[in-house]
């Protein structure tokens, strides 16, 4: 790390520790790397000194007002150090520290390292200590909304177990609409709002509510991985989890309208390949043999037009209901 990121955190008046004589009673404990490392990393003499300082105060294991300070010097020059995060949260308890000015300073390091799993980390024990979620989600929303990253998967994944550990369910199906209003896109926003209907349970009513809106969804934009990939997801979830995708005769109604009328989505095409495979598994072979022949004609459109790059995929998959058919339709010839 160069001398000018140094000084960004730490600033140009900063006095080095050699040089406090309240740490005259401490001898730095210098990193250790063999006789000849083969590739030396070139420390700054700023952060090697801070990393001395913290090795002798972790070997002699002070957990004192300094040693807490000094965590937080470190931690400026390599928030993503575990060792230092774990020192400093053995310091908080022994000094029965203030928590929530401890928050406090959490939330301008997630400001400035919003994707560190460390910082994070840190966050969710100091919450559990307290016992308080109240500013978790208010956090992860601006680490979402505000800061302009809403698909940062440590900020989601902090509002997911806060909500889980906490019971704050109750306004977040708002939240995510909001989210997928501004981007429909948002692949994130869409797993989150099935993390949440999941936690009500998928009942036949609830499940009709989330396909009339995915459905209204596709019908702004089509070519939506994301909206599709939930569809099929909250289609499954019926009959305790063994719903087929023609169990929605409204969805089958809606896909094959939108086919009629031109549009050739490739994840439409998808659905449908999976539909009428199930369709023709159920079927007799007589009665089979038109929806199969479907499926081989669209596996060909998608491996020559519309997912060329997964061609081989889409053969395998006609290939693969030919197998299925084939004992079949062996059975009702004997």
């Amino acid at each position: 790390m160069g001398d000018s990121s140094d000084e960004e955190y730490l600033g140009t008046d900063w006095l080095p520790y050699s040089e406090r004589s309240e740490w005259d009673d401490v001898e730095p404990l210098a990193q250790d790397d063999g006789l000849n490392p083969v590739v030396a990393i070139a420390y700054s003499q700023k952060f090697r000194e801070v990393f001395d300082y913290m090795r002798a105060i972790i070997a002699r294991g002070e957990k004192s007002q300094r040693a807490l300070d000094l965590t937080t010097d470190a931690l400026r020059l390599n928030p993503a150090n575990y060792t230092v995060w774990q020192y400093r949260r053995d310091v908080l308890r022994e000094l029965k520290a203030d928590l929530n000015a401890e928050l406090d300073y959490l939330s301008d390091v997630i400001g400035q390292n919003s994707k560190n799993y460390q910082v994070w980390h840190h966050r969710r024990v100091i919450v559990e200590m307290l016992n308080d979620p109240s500013n978790e989600l208010d956090l992860t929303e601006n680490a979402l909304v505000n800061d302009g990253d809403a698909k940062n998967y440590h900020a989601w994944q902090h509002r997911q177990w806060a909500i889980r550990s906490f019971n704050l369910y109750d306004d977040e199906l708002g939240f995510v609409d909001r989210l997928i209003c501004e981007d429909q896109r948002n692949n994130s926003a869409w797993n989150q709002r099935f993390f949440v209907v999941k936690h009500f349970g998928y009942t036949p009513d609830l499940i009709q509510r989330e396909l009339t809106y995915t459905m209204n969804r596709i019908r702004i934009i089509k070519n939506n991985e994301s909206a599709w990939n939930y569809l099929v997801g909250v289609m499954r979830q019926g009959d305790s989890g063994k719903a087929l995708l023609n169990s929605y005769p409204e969805v089958v109604e809606f896909v094959e309208e939108l086919y009629q009328a031109g549009n050739r989505s490739p994840y439409l095409l998808a659905f449908l390949i999976d539909l009428y495979q199930e369709q023709a598994l159920q079927l007799k072979v007589s009665d089979s043999d038109q929806l199969a022949r479907k499926v081989y004609g669209l596996c060909e459109d998608m491996a020559t037009k519309h997912d060329v790059i997964r061609r081989k995929y889409w053969q395998y998959v006609a290939t693969h209901l030919k197998d299925q058919l084939s004992p079949v339709e062996e059975k009702e010839q004997q």
